[in-house]
């Protein structure tokens, strides 16, 4: 199939643009699964820094081809989700935040210092494998994934868990077990996201993983809404175009920027596209 002129060169002007669309729905989705939980973490961009260095070790020293390394990828953001998730999920609310974003910049630490990953000047030279096929079709299955999820019984087990965390256990739901669970899925979707970012812009650097992004990615799911797996990814996609909407006016861009988010949170605090999910019968 010919692809017309017309759309050969839009897709080649904003090529970068649309694949940060897919990498930054999936960066909302980590988020959205911890918030759909209850739960207040943000160690997104800590998960997304070990998918991007790892993958692209993988790819650089390894010579791995791209279908393993993206699996693979995962492997270190889950152990560490795994190994952070038992002593920090005994927090709530901020302090679990304060914890995570701890967590993160302990990290950031050891990429900046560790010379093997490139330190403090990063990473150059990955391989641009990351196709924007790829990049939209994992995002179209995470989101029928967590559609069906929460539409089943663990989706209820979810909704009761962020409304009330306490009656949620009194009524027998396992409740550390899901926030785990929330956790390491969380890791997944983001290293998925870090391993194709780091693909996509063959460089990367410790400043990527750090605070900033942890609260661009929590922004993600405020503006959307956490009613529906799809809300916070059209959250992303209106933060990820806005930039270039505005491109004219830098001045004013950051500031309204937070402007959106900040009127977003007191006005809907759902979310521009908060509405819940029909759920089947018990």
């Amino acid at each position: 199939m010919t692809i017309p002129g017309w759309l050969d060169d839009f897709l080649w002007t904003y090529q970068t643009l649309i694949h940060d669309l897919g990498i930054n729905g999936l960066l909302a989705l980590a988020m959205y699964v911890v918030l759909a939980v209850g739960q207040l973490s943000l160690g997104q961009a800590a998960f997304m820094g070990l998918g991007a260095y790892s993958g692209a070790l993988l790819s650089m020293k390894l010579h791995w081809p791209f279908a393993l390394v993206l699996p693979a990828s995962c492997v270190a953001p889950v152990l560490f989700a795994l190994a952070i998730g038992v002593p920090t999920l005994r927090l709530s609310g901020v302090y679990l935040a304060i914890a995570t974003i701890g967590l993160g910049e302990v990290l950031r630490s050891v990429y900046i210092n560790w010379d093997y990953v490139g330190g403090a000047l990063g990473l150059n030279g990955i391989p641009e494998r990351a196709e924007t096929w790829m990049i939209f079709s994992l995002l179209g299955v995470a989101l029928l994934a967590l559609f069906l999820v929460g539409r089943s019984r663990f989706g209820r087990a979810m909704e009761a868990m962020r409304e009330d965390a306490t009656a949620a256990a009194a009524m027998g739901i396992n409740v550390r077990r899901y926030h785990l669970m929330a956790l390491v899925t969380s890791a997944i979707l983001a290293g998925l996201a870090g391993s194709l970012g780091a693909h996509e812009a063959d460089f990367i650097s410790p400043g990527e993983y750090g605070f900033e992004p942890a609260v661009t990615i929590l922004s993600f799911a405020l503006l959307g809404g956490i009613g529906n797996p799809a809300a916070p990814v059209a959250g992303a996609w209106f933060l990820t175009l806005l930039p270039e909407m505005m491109r004219d006016l830098p001045e004013i861009r950051l500031a309204l920027n937070g402007a959106i988010i900040v009127l977003a949170v007191l006005f809907l605090p759902r979310g521009l596209f908060g509405w819940r999910m029909k759920r089947r019968a018990a």
